[in-house]
């Protein structure tokens, strides 16, 4: 047998469709119009003048501004969460299983473009409270993954029971967001540096486990 015939052929990598370089094209060009000229200011016709398509492609994988505008977000969140899910694990030490998870947090909030596009969602959700309520409950559905890992630590013993999962992950997410995204948000300041999010992270989780941990964190 040749060394040619016993290698395994690789797969050949299936190539882009042009539908799916379009859509990508499309919510590239928006990410650029949302964050230059807020919701309001963005029409369908300037993403497709950007994207260098039709306004009958536009709609074609986005049926109105809202759900491209959501699009976007999502994509976003899904960049940044994709290897987010963590599972509790009674083995290893509380606070270096907290701190990967919540370094994947750290990694959406420093994201730029999100900090952009989460100002012009919410100058819109300001004045559309239906739209606001829909959008915090879609989010609240994709940031399981925290509280998931807390009712397992619960579960394990290694974090206190008789409190809501969601309420302490909520907590935390507080800490985190009260120096790595709200000054950001409104009142502009720059992205935290990785040191000081290494710091804001770092304390984080200690108070957290200060006040939850069963045992001493290790």
């Amino acid at each position: 047998m040749t060394e040619a015939a016993s290698a395994p052929a690789t797969p050949p990598t299936p190539p882009v469709r042009l539908t799916d370089r379009k859509r990508d094209a499309i919510v590239q060009a928006a990410i650029a119009e949302f964050r230059e000229h807020g919701f309001n200011g963005t029409s369908m016709d300037r993403v497709a003048a950007a994207a260098e398509v039709s306004k009958r492609t536009v709609y074609n994988h986005f049926p109105s501004k809202d759900e491209l505008f959501e699009a976007i977000l999502w994509r976003l969140w899904d960049q940044s969460h994709a290897e987010a899910e963590i599972a509790f694990d009674p083995a290893r030490p509380l606070r270096a299983q907290l701190l990967a998870v919540m370094e994947h947090k750290m990694a959406l909030l420093g994201d730029g473009s999100f900090i952009d596009l989460s100002r012009v969602a919410i100058a819109e959700m300001m004045h559309t409270p239906e739209r606001a309520q829909a959008l915090v409950a879609r989010l609240a559905e994709k940031e399981e993954g925290l509280p998931r890992w807390i009712r397992a630590a619960q579960q394990a013993g290694a974090l206190r029971t008789g409190v809501d999962a969601h309420y302490a992950a909520h907590q935390l997410h507080g800490l985190v967001k009260s120096f790595a995204f709200w000054p950001q948000l409104a009142l502009g300041q720059p992205p935290l540096p990785a040191d000081e999010q290494q710091r804001v992270l770092c304390d984080a989780v200690d108070m957290f486990l200060g006040f939850y941990a069963v045992r001493p964190p290790a």
